[in-house]
């Protein structure tokens, strides 16, 4: 098939987040699975200074209709990989910045006020290019709010000039919070008829609603897991657009992503002190021993050890895991954070650590080496999130067989199985995120750590899982023949 997949970030080019990760790993598979991948990415500042982007060729000047102006663009192409094309689309007025998003200031978060035109420019230029180029796609895929106009404006320009430049258009939401929500003047930028401004289009509350039009009109609607499916139709979960969702329902699938075994492999990685594997772990315990002298603990200590590492948020569950403070410093056992995020969280969980530094440990800071020793090392991975679109840490633990103790919220309830509800298959310990049934999970993980035999099954059960994208990629091929 000839693919086209366009998003705001693309790993290893330009990252924020896990969206950069997914969105790469996924064309990347595609194309070594024989498939004519092209990716399209805004030619931000810092993918341009990306090394290999001194091999891309500047290969397309456009001038992009923006309301009532025109706006000048190009495109540098680079080869990256067989059967894998990427374009970046430039122009310096919208991404020469030295952020992605917005302006981040300590605790604050501020989006660009442009942010509207940045991205209305990158959809147009994405259909400007396929056109020009002639690259006709079986299947357009965007991804998230930034080319949420994609199916809209594709379909505009096919009806303008009479040709086919898409087959079908997916549309993928990887977080249904973020939505592109902007002023009623902005419709103006897309040049689209006034009818798709309506009730059944973009309108939204006296605003636009980008998100809301690529959940409209692609031929075929995803999300990141199976349950998160499920819940974005829910008005606890769809922020807003469970409606819209519900009126696509026979059209919406949920498609797990993967993880990269090149970086998250316990046999493979060099990031960590020992290799190891499921018939081995002899390495896990060299893992251990290390995060236990790093954090500055006794590196022979025998009780469980607790890791966690994300964006300390309240949706990633912090709260709980403060409400449970108890626990750590009661129980035998250890604690070690890792995470950047507000001030309040970093204040209390620094506290705590200051206060208790022979129970917990924290680092308030992004650190990838970190990341992974907390990974191998650690015998608990803990995601108390209040929702998880998708999730990868869980994945990651049970791969470094590394037993995850998770919310029963989107892709981390498909992808750990809770060892005291189905002991013969369990890889690790589930629960609803709420204070006493965290509590409880907490008791459940010291009383399985105890039983070591048992800890060593789900240990094996959780490493033996494929969550490779080797694995995941085959969905989205299957979605791809269906919707042709």
């Amino acid at each position: 098939m000839k693919l086209v997949q366009a998003a705001s970030e693309l790993y290893p080019y330009v990252k924020t987040g896990g969206l950069a990760d997914a969105v790469g790993s996924l064309a990347l598979t595609l194309a070594d699975k024989g498939h004519e991948v092209a990716v399209f990415v805004p030619g931000y500042r810092a993918a341009l200074a990306h090394k290999d982007l001194a091999h891309a060729e500047t290969k397309l000047h456009l001038k992009i209709e923006m309301g009532d102006r025109y706006c000048a663009g190009d495109v540098r192409v680079l080869a990256a990989n067989r059967n894998l094309t990427v374009y970046f689309i430039g122009r310096d007025e919208f991404y020469d910045r030295s952020h992605l998003y917005g302006i981040s200031d300590h605790n604050n978060e501020r989006d660009y006020e442009d942010n509207d035109a940045r991205f209305i420019f990158f959809c147009k230029a994405v259909v400007e290019v396929m056109r020009v180029a002639e690259i006709q796609a079986d299947v357009l895929h965007g991804h998230d709010w930034q080319t949420a106009l994609l199916p809209l404006l594709l379909r505009y320009e096919e009806r303008r000039s009479g040709r086919t430049l898409a087959l079908k258009t997916v549309f993928t939401i990887h977080n249904i919070a973020f939505q592109g929500i902007f002023p009623m003047r902005s419709f103006g930028l897309t040049n689209l008829p006034d009818e798709l401004l309506g009730i059944d289009g973009l309108e939204y509350y006296n605003q636009i609603n980008l998100l809301k039009g690529g959940i409209l009109f692609a031929d075929r609607v995803t999300t990141v897991s199976p349950q998160y499916a499920k819940e974005i139709q829910t008005p606890e979960f769809g922020c807003g657009l469970d409606g819209v969702i519900g009126t696509r329902a026979d059209d919406l699938v949920g498609l797990l992503n993967g993880i990269d075994p090149k970086v998250w492999n316990p046999a493979k990685d060099r990031l960590i002190p020992a290799r190891y594997a499921a018939h081995d772990l002899t390495g896990k315990l060299a893992c251990r021993a290390a995060l236990l002298k790093k954090q500055g603990f006794d590196e022979r200590y025998q009780g469980p050890v607790f890791g966690m590492v994300c964006r300390l948020t309240e949706k990633k569950g912090v709260d709980l895991l403060l409400e449970a403070k108890d626990f750590f410093l009661q129980q035998n056992c250890r604690l070690i954070v890792l995470g950047e995020g507000e001030d309040r969280y970093k204040e209390a969980l620094a506290d705590l650590a200051r206060d208790h530094p022979d129970r917990i440990a924290f680092s308030a800071r992004k650190d990838e080496a970190m990341s992974h020793l907390i990974e191998a090392g650690a015998d608990f991975f803990l995601m108390p999130s209040l929702f998880e679109p998708c999730g990868l840490n869980q994945m990651y633990s049970q791969a470094y067989g590394t037993v995850p103790a998770v919310s029963r919220v989107g892709g981390l309830l498909d992808t750990v199985i809770d060892a005291d509800g189905q002991p013969e298959s369990g890889t690790g310990l589930t629960f609803k995120p709420k204070p006493g049934e965290f509590a409880d999970a907490l008791q459940r993980a010291v009383r399985l750590y105890a039983d070591a035999d048992r800890y060593a099954a789900v240990q094996r059960r959780g490493m033996a899982r494929d969550f490779t994208w080797e694995t995941a990629a085959v969905a989205y091929e299957q979605l791809y023949q269906d919707a042709l």
